[in-house]
């Protein structure tokens, strides 16, 4: 019984005494060549590169979603269409135009869904402009927005995003304009929320220096 008792204080002690989880440049997240400017001022930014016909995307939705009802109180997380593909352009300007419509929050998970889980081909724009319409969008009001030059210039920027994150694939999460990390890199959707976190606080004791 007392050596039992010993073991399991030694345990304790030594539960206590390890470490916080240390995650490591090069396998769970890489520094990014050069730092981009972030669009958040004082809070940390967490910025979403994905692409509406990425499963993997879709996938890490609900994680995401968890994270963000508890993330730290210092983080500004933004999402960013990614261009890596020209095939991909149209999602980015379905995306684009849901925002300067003011509908993003309300079909950003509708559209993932219409193309995952309804398996519809949302390919050109008549395609999308049939889907906006059945979430209560005028056609020549979705067209419009679609097809404007605010919405290209978006686009266009969203064409370069690969290169200034340094990113060839999708869902990968940028901090702070600084570290660059993904599901794959973190070792699974669900472990990904501890690294961010853990990111997230190397930036913000980074910033205070």
């Amino acid at each position: 019984m007392f050596k039992r008792l010993v073991v399991a204080s030694l345990l304790a002690m030594f539960s206590l005494a390890a470490p916080a989880t240390e995650y490591v440049e090069g396998v769970h997240y890489q520094l990014l060549l050069d730092k981009q400017p972030v669009d958040t001022g004082d809070q940390i930014e967490v910025r979403e590169l994905f692409w509406y016909g990425c499963p993997h995307c879709f996938n890490l939705e609900p994680v995401l979603q968890q994270w963000l009802a508890k993330k730290p109180a210092n983080v500004a997380f933004l999402r960013m269409p990614v261009v890596l593909r020209d095939s991909w352009a149209k999602h980015a300007q379905a995306y684009y135009t849901f925002e300067v419509l003011g509908v993003l929050d309300k079909l950003h998970l509708a559209f993932f869904k219409a193309i995952h889980e309804q398996h519809k081909h949302m390919a050109d724009a008549d395609a999308i402009a049939d889907f906006a319409v059945a979430h209560g969008i005028q056609r020549q009001t979705f067209l419009d927005a679609y097809n404007s030059f605010a919405v290209d210039s978006k686009v266009r920027q969203a064409r370069l995003v690969g290169t200034r994150y340094e990113a060839n694939s999708v869902p990968t999460l940028i901090v702070d304009g600084r570290y660059r990390t993904s599901s794959y890199m973190a070792g699974g959707h669900a472990d990904l929320p501890a690294v961010l976190d853990f990111l997230v606080a190397k930036a913000a004791a980074e910033r205070g220096k």
